[in-house]
């Protein structure tokens, strides 16, 4: 993969990590430029990769693992995952000798959900998410939102020249490297129907004991169809004819794997019953356009899954943000048994919220904050501010700390 297809903050962080941690894991999605990423970061400094995709690497390491992390400088190892023995071994040598940046891992699956994974290298090891690209790094835009709506608050601003047409657009092309460097459309389906395949046939297998591998296939999509809602296993039990069990570890694989995320319910015990059920969304937007075998062009019709799917990315993009920005604040979802709902809740460390409500429409109403101002009436001075995100291009005022803003002031703000 070309050096400029990788996340440029993941190269500041992970640098970073190496000059003070024993041993950095970059975790992440297939092809997203974690390889990629180690020979950036470090080829000057390694003096050994291994590679656990290579069955002659992996039966070494199974083979002998305490040999096969013997080094004294940096040693990268990529999927780790394939031999979550190695951890051990890893373990012994860094408490022998603790200097920083000794080893330098890469996973496609998140490693300590396996439940072959024997230890956790607390206080030793620092964690990198890398996720496909965002639309600030795509664009090389500011990616600051969530630092500036937590230091402005309503005061913030924001006007757009985005249309609804570009956002379709951007939903369509996700943020997969290899995705969005293909211009033909129909190249680009082909690359993400085998993406998934791939995914399936290979890492969910080594996570899972998936037998019916069709109906996790068919699972993949009518995930992708009730994208940005909560779902329940026992809601697919019929249309998928498998039970309630299976459904639910399949879904953990695939969440493993880095193909959906499940955005957790929100609560703070405000007098008022929420549900904690989370809320799936997938990690890439083009995936999940892919899989309904949808466009650009048929996303804006009516009927469309326009709306869900905005909701999905814009979700994504917050996830993507928190794993830079400042703010170290956490993203869920609120709903509770009034019918009253926020899309994305982020809540920084000193209790301060920001709620977040995702609107496909061009314009927006008062109704439109009915959950926003729920929140706030539970929160009081703890609310900073409530912005709907709709694809119009001004930023409007709609009472105390509530605005409605243009969804690209995700990426085009900066940190304040």
């Amino acid at each position: 993969m070309p050096t400029h297809l990788i996340p440029r903050r993941a190269a500041v962080q992970v640098s970073a990590a190496l000059a003070d941690t024993r041993v950095v894991l970059i975790t992440g999605a297939r092809q997203v430029g974690k390889s990629t990423l180690v020979r950036v970061v470090a080829q000057d400094r390694l003096a050994e990769r291994r590679d656990l995709d290579r069955a002659q690497d992996r039966a070494a390491a199974l083979a002998d693992p305490v040999g096969f992390v013997d080094t004294g400088e940096l040693m990268a190892i990529d999927e780790i995952q394939r031999a979550p023995e190695l951890l051990l071994a890893i373990k012994a040598s860094v408490d022998e000798d603790p200097r920083p940046g000794r080893y330098l891992l890469t996973g496609s699956s998140r490693l300590f959900g396996m439940v072959a994974a024997p230890d956790a290298l607390p206080g030793r090891m620092e964690t990198v998410e890398l996720w496909p690209f965002s639309q600030g790094e795509l664009d090389d835009e500011p990616d600051g939102f969530i630092d500036a709506i937590f230091a402005s608050g309503p005061e913030l601003r924001h006007e757009s020249t985005v249309t609804r047409a570009d956002y379709a657009a951007r939903i369509v092309r996700g943020g997969l490297p290899e995705a969005t460097s293909r211009t033909d459309s129909q190249r680009r389906q082909r690359f993400l129907d085998g993406y998934v395949q791939a995914l399936i046939d290979r890492d969910v297998r080594q996570l899972s004991d998936i037998h019916r591998k069709a109906e996790l296939r068919k699972l993949v999509r009518l995930l992708a169809a009730r994208s940005a809602t909560v779902i329940a296993a026992n809601s697919l039990e019929s249309e998928l004819g498998l039970s309630r069990p299976t459904i639910a570890r399949y879904m953990q694989a695939l969440e493993e794997i880095f193909l959906v995320k499940r955005v957790p319910g929100w609560s703070r015990n405000l007098g008022t019953r929420a549900t904690a059920s989370p809320k799936l969304i997938f990690v890439d937007s083009g995936i999940a356009a892919n899989e309904l075998a949808i466009d650009a062009r048929s996303l804006l019709r009516p009927g469309a899954p326009f709306g869900p799917l905005l909701e999905s990315f814009v979700l994504s993009e917050l996830a993507r943000q928190l794993t830079w920005c400042r703010a170290a604040a956490e993203l869920s979802h609120y709903r509770d048994h009034s019918k009253f709902e926020v899309d994305g809740v982020l809540e920084n460390r000193s209790g301060n919220v920001v709620g977040i409500e995702v609107k496909a429409a061009s314009t927006v109403g008062p109704d439109d904050f009915r959950g926003l101002r729920r929140l706030a009436d539970r929160l009081g001075d703890d609310f900073v501010a409530g912005v709907v995100l709709y694809t119009g291009t001004a930023t409007l005022p709609f009472g105390d700390k509530l605005r409605a803003m243009p969804v690209s002031a995700l990426w085009q703000t900066a940190a304040s």
